[in-house]
Parts: structure tokens; sequence; C-alpha cells
């Protein structure tokens, strides 16, 4: 689902304490259960049909915005900073519904676009155009102005990237394949396999980066207090709200005037100090929407790693194999098992500040370890899914993605890096372990 204010904390105007906002963000942000429900959030870069290195004008993104809006959809319709398109799926009772429901949606607002000439593209970054804001708001203000602090990794993150995002029911309370805590350990373990497996994102500037993901890459540069995962030792609602409570704020927003954009104060300090005001209930909720983990718990688990895929239907793809390995028992405990020794690659670093995520983004399947885990992984997958009711669509979209990428140890990146450097489709690429055919690897 798109970052607007929703979900976590009640709305109100009341001030909050430390220990309310603790109480608060563990009560709420993991709401455990039987798995029942599952959605999507699609993201696309919008392009010119005609020549997609020609960049769209900005009032031709308002009127085919304009356009989309006017249509029924099932799926909320969000706009991101730099002006890709989202699409967030209702909570659906299975994958196919949900598949079914985000692929009428997704004819319609092809339809109209294509109308108006311009189309979308399933890629994890913008490999034409440099970073330009589409959207003028406070909020992006705002998180332009904290981000640039960084570097130039935030820009890039707000207007060139795109994603597919899974999100899945938090889980059972008790422990169990399906208990919640297992599923948040396993989304940040196997989330390393599905950024290598479904990385999309090589070129930057029209020129390779090193980096199959290069989006991925962007997430790490951020940093760790904003777009980092908590460590994993303990409770998962413990450590995460001591993440947010730890977390910098990203403004303390006013209904007149610019936002106010401070420098080094964490949520903890300002329910301190009171200062410049004290924070509410709403500014939580806000706080909580400012955070980009790998995995955002939201009541449900938000699986944000995913870089977009090619295709009309590529996303569908990453969203059954992660709902098969997490809804299906079977297939549940064969991933965990699977991703147990990589674990140890990551040092006890929290995702994806670490060497196993950064081995992951880098060079995606070549590693060997990430491919022998990933053929594991996906053949599981494949065999849950007519148990989770998936049709031959979803089964047969799969299975293909599993021989004509997993098994020969590729990913989409290095479709795109074999178009760029103009050589002809490889069956496979070359896996050794020492070094990798992209650049150096970096903790």
């Amino acid at each position: 689902m798109s970052d607007s204010v929703s979900g976590c904390t009640e709305r109100s105007r009341t001030a909050v304490t430390e220990a309310e906002v603790e109480a608060l963000v563990r009560g709420i942000c993991f709401k455990t259960g039987p798995p029942r429900t599952l959605g999507v959030e699609v993201e696309w870069i919008v392009h010119e049909l005609r020549d997609p290195r020609l960049p769209v004008a900005p009032e031709r993104l308002e009127a085919a915005y304009a356009a989309v809006r006017s249509l029924p959809l099932s799926s909320a319709l969000t706009v991101e900073p730099g002006g890709q398109l989202e699409l967030s799926s209702p909570p659906a009772g299975s994958l196919t519904e949900c598949v079914g429901l985000v692929s009428a949606d997704l004819a319609a607002v092809r339809t109209v676009l294509r109308g108006l000439g311009l189309g979308l593209a399933g890629l994890g970054t913008d490999p034409w155009h440099p970073p330009r804001r589409f959207l003028r708001e406070p909020r992006y203000d705002a998180m332009e102005k904290v981000l640039d602090r960084g570097g130039p990794a935030g820009r890039a993150m707000m207007c060139t990237s795109a994603s597919v995002q899974v999100c899945l029911d938090a889980g059972y309370e008790e422990p169990g394949p399906l208990g919640h805590g297992r599923r948040w350990w396993l989304a940040h373990q196997l989330g390393a396999v599905l950024v290598a497996a479904f990385a999309n994102s090589p070129l930057a500037g029209r020129e390779p980066t090193g980096w199959l993901s290069t989006r991925q890459r962007f997430w790490m540069d951020i940093g760790p207090d904003r777009a980092g995962a908590p460590p994993l030792n303990g409770d998962p609602r413990a450590g995460w709200a001591r993440h947010v409570l730890d977390a910098p704020v990203m403004c303390v927003r006013r209904e007149d005037g610019p936002w106010e954009v401070p420098e080094g104060l964490s949520f903890r300090e300002w329910t301190r100090s009171g200062a410049p005001r004290p924070p509410t209930r709403e500014d939580l909720d806000y706080h909580l929407t400012t955070l980009f983990p790998p995995v955002r718990p939201r009541g449900h688990l938000e699986l944000r790693m995913i870089d977009a895929q090619p295709g009309d239907d590529g996303w569908i793809v990453p969203l059954a194999v992660t709902a098969a390995l997490f809804d299906d028992p079977e297939a549940a405990e064969t991933a965990y098992r699977a991703v147990k020794p990589l674990a140890e690659r990551a040092l006890s670093r929290p995702a994806p500040h670490n060497p196993l995520w950064a081995r992951a983004a880098r060079s995606g399947l070549a590693d060997p370890e990430l491919h022998e885990v990933a053929v594991l992984c996906f053949t599981a997958a494949l065999e849950a899914l007519p148990r989770l009711g998936a049709g031959t669509e979803i089964t047969d979209a799969v299975a293909d993605y599993l021989d004509r990428y997993v098994t020969r140890g590729r990913c989409p990146a290095d479709d795109l890096l074999d178009r760029h450097h103009g050589t002809d489709h490889p069956r496979s690429r070359p896996r050794s372990h020492a070094g990798t055919p992209h650049g150096k690897d970096t903790p």
C-alpha cells in the first residue's frame, strides 16, 4: 500500500508519551491470526510509447493521471514523487482473486494511457532519465531535504525507482511455520533471495551501474535509520517499537508555512522534550510512513525488496512465489530450512545493510549459495501453488520463470545487460565462489 497516513495508530491530536508510543506500536503493527488475505502493490515507470528515452512532460503526466482517476478501479491508485504510477490491491481472500483484481485494473489503466501515447515499464529503476520531481507537496519537499543530507540515493529512490511489494498477514501468535515470529525472521532472510532472483535494475543514466539491483543499492545508501530493519534478536514487536522510537523524525508538520525538518531528532527524544511542540498520535502515524525498511509491519507484513518486473504480468511471479513460501506450511518450512545457512552471511547485521543483501543486489543468482537456495525455494513454491488454489496461468508463469531465470542462475537484469551490450541471450551465467561478474562486493 502507499505511504499515505493510515492504519497503525488511532488518529488523535492528543500528545503521546514514550510509553504510549511503545504500547501503540507493539499492539497494532503486528495483527496476528490465520493467514487469510493477500495484497500486492505494483509500481511502474510511465514512459512515452514512441520513445521511452524521451522525458514525459509534466502536463502530459497530469492529463494522464486525471484520465486514469476516472476509472472504476478496485485497487487504490497513487502517484509517486517522480510520476511513477502505483496500484495497491485491496486485501484479497486468495492469490487467484488478487491476481484477477489487479490484472483487470492494469488492463484498464494501460488502455487509457495507450490512448494518450504513454506506456508502463516494469523496471526497478528508470534507466533513461535522472531524478526529477513531479509532485510538489510538503511531504516530498521535507523528504527530499532529509534524504539529500545523505547523498543522491534518496532522490533517485523517490523519483526513478519502482517495485513489486507483497503484503502478507502477520501470521499466528503461536510458533510454527506460520507463526508471526517465524514469518518476520523468514521475510528478512528470504528477502535477499528475492532481491537476487528478481533483480531488474542494472542501468542508470543508460549505463551499467555494476549492480543487478541498483534500486536495492539506493536503499542501502539511504542508511539504516531510515531504510533499515531492526535487529532480529528477540520479540518482533519489541524490536520494531524500539526501532520506531529511535528512528529520526523526518519532519514536524504545520498547518501553515513550510514544515520543520529537524536534524538528529529521534521520535523518542521528541516525546521527552516536547519541542518544537509535543508529538501526537497523528504524528506517530505519520512517522511510521516515513520509515522504509525492507519488511514493514503495518498490521500485516509489507515486503518491499522486489524490483518491478518486465512484461504486462511479470509482477504475478514474485507475488505467487512469495505467497506460496509464506502461506503454505510445507513450502514455508522448506524455505526456512533453505535460508538458515544463508543467515550466517549476514553477520548478524540487520537487512539490507549486511554482506548477504549486498551480494544479492550486486551479483544476483551468480552467487552459488543464493542460486542453490533460490532453486529450492522456487521449486517448493511451484509445488505449493495448486494447494493454494492457483490455476494454470499462475503456475505456468512461475514454472517458466524457474526455467528461464532461476535454474540458469539469471534474473531479468541479465536480459537488460545483454541487450545493452548487444549480445545474444546466453543459456546461463557463469558462477564462481570467488568474485562477481559485476564488480567487487561491499559489506
